[in-house]
């Protein structure tokens, strides 16, 4: 479903916002000049059988870890979703875009706890060039996703990584 008709049948404020095509969060809010963490991702993740569809920060990275013990699977079945399966899920958005509305989907959506400290945030819809500024609450109550804190700031998994490529050297 058309994430904007959605939004207009519920009667939910909403603003459009149009930018240069954006092949990530990051690269989103920079085209339409917001802050990296007013701007949310939703990431499609497999869950042994399953698919669970991940809103954080788009200036944070997915600790799979914590989102096994979110959503009580084991971690050594918990995996971001191949670019085949984001196609057969979101069949009516562009190819890699995955919008934030799980239950459109008929999947459960886990937001981090981190979003819902904001008043407004930006959401994807089903096209690389278009933004969305709602409302978290809003949000909130259309999608009732669960909510938990299962990601770390990207800088800081950046460094992680960068000290353990050093360690190995």
């Amino acid at each position: 479903m058309y994430i904007v008709d959605f939004l207009k049948s519920r009667g939910v404020w909403f603003e459009t916002l149009l930018h240069n095509p954006a092949s990530s969060s990051t690269k989103r809010a920079g085209n339409a000049h917001i802050p990296g963490r007013r701007v949310a991702k939703a990431v499609l993740v497999k869950a042994g059988d399953s698919f669970v569809l991940a809103v954080l920060p788009s200036t944070s990275w997915i600790d799979l870890g914590q989102l096994s013990e979110a959503i009580g699977t084991p971690a050594s079945v918990v995996r971001l979703a191949t670019e085949d399966e984001l196609l057969e899920v979101f069949a009516d958005c562009e190819p890699g875009v995955v919008p934030p509305f799980g239950r459109l989907y008929g999947l459960p959506t886990l937001v981090d706890s981190g979003l819902a400290e904001l008043t407004d945030i930006v959401l994807g819809a089903n096209t690389r060039h278009e933004g969305l500024c709602m409302h978290f609450l809003d949000f909130q109550t259309l999608e009732q996703p669960k909510r938990a804190s299962f990601t770390r700031p990207i800088g800081k998994a950046d460094r992680l990584d960068r000290d353990r490529r050093r360690s190995v050297m």
